[in-house]
């Protein structure tokens, strides 16, 4: 247990700015991308889940104003809506240009990987993305199929048209995943992944991962810092204060949040604007508390269990 929490209290961030005063949020360096961004990012599905689109374009301009400028999104999230949400936010204003933008390619085939991204790039309504990610590398042959398949040839042309600036890939399954694209010859800008308490014990992103991607230069984007659907806050095991605390603590280049309503991004501004790195006793009492829940993974069942996937990657792997 304290070999654990010191490797996690040794490592944290460099890249942390100081507030310069209660209403600042904070920004980190991107990985190899030089681009400063906000500590929290927008989360693209939970952006279009509202009935009402102009409560997800209040939520985004109020986190924008805010400080917040990394805007997550997907291709499939909400079957477009998201997407198509978020560019309309971004389109008013002139906010598109305080925005960095990424979304998520789910193809793998080069033809339909073209399609996706100048879909995307519509819905979006922007003629280039800050950052694209290969969606849910969630399948042991996902690192082939990028390549073999041509989304990787798709990306690289994107990039050299101008459409986009950084490429990256996401996953929530297996450290190992992870891995096997980190190894494939290819200087990737980022690397999506959960990073969140319970993560420290059970099959650890964190712990696997992360250094990897410190070595090779890639941000790191952080994601399920709540555990995807809150169990590990209803349950009482830990609180929403202790959950930002610990992945804000962690040398992650940003923590993408969900925000579905004006409550919870209130809730997070706060959480942020009031952010101390965890001390080492901070973070060994907290993980001793914790240990008997984190190593079975009943918190992040997203690693073990395919419902979490999306539709779109399951049918994509012959699965239902």
């Amino acid at each position: 247990m304290h070999d654990i929490a010191r490797r996690s209290f040794l490592t944290l961030p460099a890249v942390v700015l100081a507030a310069q005063n209660n209403n600042e949020i904070p920004k980190r360096l991107l990985g190899r991308t030089g681009v400063r961004v906000s500590m929290l990012g927008v989360g693209g599905h939970h952006i279009g889940r509202p009935k009402d689109a102009k409560d997800g374009i209040r939520i985004i301009h109020a986190a924008m104003d805010a400080g917040i400028d990394f805007m997550d999104n997907a291709w499939d999230y909400n079957n477009g809506r998201s997407e198509e949400v978020m560019g309309q936010a971004l389109a008013m204003d002139g906010r598109r240009n305080k925005a960095f933008l990424m979304t998520k390619l789910c193809a793998r085939e080069y033809a339909e990987a073209v399609k996706q991204i100048d879909e995307s790039l519509k819905r979006l309504q922007t003629d280039h993305l800050d950052l694209l990610q290969f969606h849910e590398c969630n399948y042991f042959n996902d690192p082939e199929y990028v390549v073999e398949k041509g989304a990787m040839k798709a990306a690289l042309e994107a990039r050299k048209a101008g459409k986009v600036r950084f490429i990256g890939f996401t996953g929530h399954k297996s450290p190992r995943i992870h891995l096997k694209m980190l190894a494939i010859p290819f200087e990737w800008d980022t690397c999506q992944m959960p990073i969140n308490v319970m993560d420290e014990r059970f099959d650890s992103f964190r712990h696997e991962v992360v250094p990897v991607c410190q070595k090779k230069n890639v941000g790191v984007i952080g994601m399920k810092g709540c555990g995807g659907d809150a169990k590990m806050l209803t349950s009482g095991a830990v609180t929403v204060e202790e959950c930002y605390r610990y992945f804000l603590s962690q040398p992650v280049s940003v923590q993408v949040v969900g925000l579905a309503t004006m409550e919870h991004l209130e809730g997070a501004l706060r959480m942020a604007r009031a952010f101390q790195p965890m001390s080492k006793t901070e973070l060994e009492t907290l993980q001793t508390r914790v240990k008997d829940v984190q190593s079975d993974g009943r918190f992040e069942l997203f690693k073990t269990a395919k419902n979490f996937d999306a539709g779109y990657h399951r049918k994509q792997h012959g699965f239902d």
